[in-house]
C-alpha cells in the first residue's frame, strides 16, 4: 500500500519511525505495485467522505484517504489529517481535521488546507483531463470547493479508501466514518471490475454498474471503528 508524506506538513519535521495501516475497501490491490496501464483504467472517482470525530488520543498523525494509484508512481489521494495541533497546520481548533488536495510523488504536493469538523461531507473528485493529460483534483467542503490541484500522474489503476496511522496515532482508536455516493467511471467496459474488491473491516451497500461496467457506483461505504496495536 502506497504510504502518504506529511511530515513536511507537521510542525516538527522528525523521522518517520513508524507506519501502519487499518480498513481499507480497495479495488484492484493486485495492481498496487504496477506501473502498466490496464484497458479499463480509471477516468475519473468522485467520493464524500462523512468524516467522524478525531482519534483518541489526538496525536501526531492519522490520515483517512481515497486514492488511486497511477502508472506514473504516484498516488492522488485527497487527504483528512488528524494533527496533535491542527492549529499549526490548517488553523483548525482541537476537535477539527485539516482537509486538503494532495498526491504523492516524489514528494507530496498539495493544495489549501482548511480545517473540517466531525459530520462534515467532504467531497474528492479526481478526473482525467485529455486536455492537459494530467489528474484534475478538487475537494468540496459542504459543496464549496475549497482545493483543487493537478498533476501529471499517468493513468489511474486502482482505488482504494485507507485508515493511515504514522508515529504516536499508532496506538490510537479511529471512530467510524463513512463514504456516500462514491462513482468510479472506467475508461471501457470492464465487467469484471467488482470482483476484484478487497476489504477490511468496512461494510458497504453493494458495487454496481448499469452500463455493462463503464460506470460503476455504490451507495455507502462503512468503516468501522479501529484501534491500532502498533508499537
Amino acid at each position: 500500500m502506497h504510504l502518504f508524506n506529511i511530515l513536511m506538513l507537521a510542525s516538527v519535521a522528525a523521522a518517520q519511525t513508524l507506519i501502519d495501516f487499518g480498513p481499507y475497501w480497495w479495488l484492484r490491490p493486485e495492481l498496487e505495485q504496477s506501473l502498466d496501464v490496464p484497458a479499463a483504467w480509471i477516468r475519473s472517482a468522485k467520493t464524500t467522505l462523512v468524516i467522524g470525530a478525531i482519534p483518541s488520543p489526538r496525536v501526531d498523525r492519522l490520515a483517512i484517504w481515497p486514492g488511486m494509484a497511477t502508472s506514473g508512481g504516484d498516488l492522488i489521494q485527497a487527504l483528512a489529517v488528524s494533527f496533535a495541533d491542527p492549529d499549526d497546520n490548517c488553523g483548525g481548533n482541537p476537535e477539527e481535521w485539516c482537509t486538503w488536495a494532495s498526491t504523492l510523488e516524489v514528494t507530496q504536493k498539495y493544495g489549501t488546507m482548511i480545517p473540517a469538523t466531525e459530520g462534515t461531507h467532504i467531497t474528492m473528485y479526481y478526473i482525467y483531463n485529455d486536455r492537459t493529460e494530467m489528474y484534475d483534483q478538487t475537494v468540496s467542503v459542504n459543496g464549496q470547493v475549497i482545493s483543487t490541484l493537478s498533476t501529471s500522474s499517468g493513468k489511474a489503476q486502482n482505488w482504494q479508501t485507507a485508515v493511515e496511522c504514522q508515529e504516536s496515532a499508532c496506538s490510537s482508536t479511529v471512530p467510524a466514518h463513512r463514504y456516500i455516493d462514491t462513482t468510479i467511471v472506467l475508461d471501457c467496459a470492464d465487467e469484471t471490475f467488482a470482483n476484484s474488491l478487497a476489504t477490511y473491516e468496512t461494510t458497504s451497500s453493494g458495487f454496481t454498474t448499469s452500463d455493462g461496467g463503464i460506470t460503476w457506483t455504490v451507495d455507502t461505504i462503512n468503516i468501522n471503528e479501529y484501534t491500532f496495536k502498533s508499537s
